[in-house]
């Protein structure tokens, strides 16, 4: 199942820019490893709790 995320135009081409750098053969490719990433550090700082907190205060989640 595929959920959507609404970005600024801005940091929509920042990101696509960053991709094709990167090779990533596309935006949805990068965000995702990205991400999953920041996720994956994120846990090992902490609980699961800590993570959904702080991904919520950075604007990842709702």
């Amino acid at each position: 199942m595929a959920t959507k995320i609404k970005i600024d135009s801005h940091l929509h081409d920042r990101v696509r820019a960053a991709s094709e750098a990167a090779g990533y053969a596309s935006v949805e490719e990068f965000v995702m490893h990205v991400l999953e990433k920041e996720v994956s550090r994120l846990a090992e700082a902490g609980d699961d709790a800590g993570v959904i907190d702080r991904l919520k205060g950075l604007g990842y989640l709702e």
